[in-house]
């Protein structure tokens, strides 16, 4: 009995010595997290920002650090973790979209009489560069090779983009007049073409000149007020082109021996371009249309009936969603982010709008434990300084996304930052990180650090410096 007794102290103090242990560590990281935080909010670039700091343990979800927590900040595109992780919760990482080529009316003797019809379901990687499947040209080939197995040597009609799966409204209510647009600021549409932009190429010498649009956009007048700028200012060029706009105005400057060859520009009516490209392909191949391409949108503004899809050619599927999730996280592309909230709307039910994409995210969450007060979202990007996240929601959504099928495709997405994997963030005067690092000890942690309205630049290094506590 004696033996037994002695054994048990002696198990008990092991295990107490062990949990002492693992709360001396977490004191310790707490320790170092209090004094990196507070030197990061005595530095001059943050005497009038706000700066918010969550660290969770990863396995627990103990918060391990928090500072201004619950407060809401504008996110930039740290947003993304969000976005896409709720869209893998609801539409599941298996998820593709479709799109459809058909045609309207009869084929005669080669003649369709009738129109190609482009039947857009969403997705937001049609002719894409980034999946060798999908890029432009092996797009249009295919469309062409069903085309011509279809028998059609002419067309008496047009090609139209059929974008009515979708509402109207392209771009989410807060973006910013100067973002939209850039291809940073493309809006969304049921039929996205070639990530809805086009390039610009510039030359800066006495006057900054316009050389040429790739691809060539006959149907849009480009006025080019750039200024020339001193050597080494950089890109400081904007586009002003409008949604469903005709006129693309560029304003700002175009630095001398700048080492870029251009500019990205947003589309202003994917659709129609998507007609376009297939129209002009078309024509060079010797299958002339009758009349110029055109779009279900352009149909409904002149309250005339869209044509009716008769007969289906060809259905292309796009990437998996955790295809797509890569790239939306590893080279944050607002579009992608978009388009998945306005998915997430559609395939729960509802109209297609960012809107109800928000709707249908906050009561997902709702239903995990979140609060959606913390949770003021306006947009799938975080491109909108309106929206307005806590560290501490962000941090519960990351901390809970562990535990799902999708995660380590999750993960992946994250890009690498400061040896961790972090989400990044930047919009004017705001700069953000979120994601996980597991130390060398084999801790690991949910982290998420946000500063909004800093001075200066170079305040991703001092961020840096704040979660280099928890190495």
């Amino acid at each position: 009995m004696l033996k037994k007794t002695i054994l048990f102290l002696a198990a008990s103090f092991a295990g107490v010595t062990m949990l002492s242990g693992i709360a001396c560590a977490q004191s310790l990281t707490q320790q170092k997290l209090t004094q990196s935080f507070n030197t990061f909010l005595s530095d001059p670039q943050t005497k009038y920002a706000v700066t918010s700091l969550c660290v969770l343990d990863a396995k627990t979800g103990k918060m391990i650090y928090g500072k201004n927590e619950n407060i809401g900040l504008a996110t930039a595109s740290t947003l993304k973790t969000i976005t896409s992780a709720t869209a893998f919760s609801i539409l599941g990482k298996d998820f593709h979209y479709q799109t459809t080529l058909g045609y309207s009316g009869t084929i005669t003797n080669g003649v369709l009489k009738g129109d190609l019809m482009i039947s857009g379901g969403g997705d937001p990687t049609l002719a894409s560069w980034r999946y060798e499947q999908g890029k432009e040209n092996v797009i249009l080939t295919q469309w062409v090779s069903a085309i011509k197995a279809a028998g059609i040597t002419r067309i008496e009609g047009r090609v139209i983009g059929d974008d009515s799966a979708w509402e109207t409204q392209g771009t989410p209510d807060g973006w910013t007049w100067q973002d939209m647009g850039n291809y940073y600021g493309a809006g969304t549409s049921a039929l996205s073409w070639r990530e809805n932009q086009f390039d610009i190429k510039l030359h800066a010498g006495s006057k900054v000149t316009l050389l040429k649009t790739v691809p060539a956009m006959p149907y849009l007048t480009i006025v080019n007020e750039l200024k020339p700028g001193a050597e080494g200012t950089g890109d400081n060029a904007y586009a002003y082109l409008p949604p469903l706009g005709a006129v693309a105005y560029l304003r700002g400057s175009w630095a001398v021996g700048i080492n870029k060859q251009g500019i990205a520009v947003a589309l202003p009516d994917p659709a129609f371009e998507a007609a376009f490209r297939l129209q002009d392909t078309l024509a060079k191949v010797g299958i002339v249309c009758s009349k110029e391409a055109s779009t279900s949108r352009r149909y409904t503004a002149e309250a005339t009936s869209v044509p009716v899809m008769a007969q289906k050619l060809s259905t292309i599927s796009s990437p998996s969603l955790s295809a797509i999730v890569y790239w939306l996280n590893k080279k944050s592309v607002n579009l992608y982010a978009e388009q998945l909230l306005r998915t997430i709307a559609w395939k729960s039910g509802t109209a297609a709008t960012t809107t109800n994409g928000i709707r249908t995210e906050l009561d997902y969450w709702a239903k995990k434990g979140l609060d959606k007060k913390a949770m003021n979202i306006v947009d799938g990007s975080g491109l909108s300084p309106a929206t307005r996240v806590t560290t501490a929601a962000m941090a519960s959504v990351l901390f809970q996304v562990q535990q799902e099928d999708w995660f380590p495709d999750f993960y992946k997405s994250l890009p690498e930052n400061n040896g961790m994997k972090l989400k990044s963030g930047t919009i004017n005067d705001v700069s953000s990180f979120a994601g996980y690092y597991t130390a060398d000890n084999g801790n690991k942690y949910v982290v998420v650090i946000n500063v909004n309205n800093y001075s200066g630049s170079g305040i991703n290094a001092k961020l840096f410096r704040v979660l280099d506590a928890l190495k």
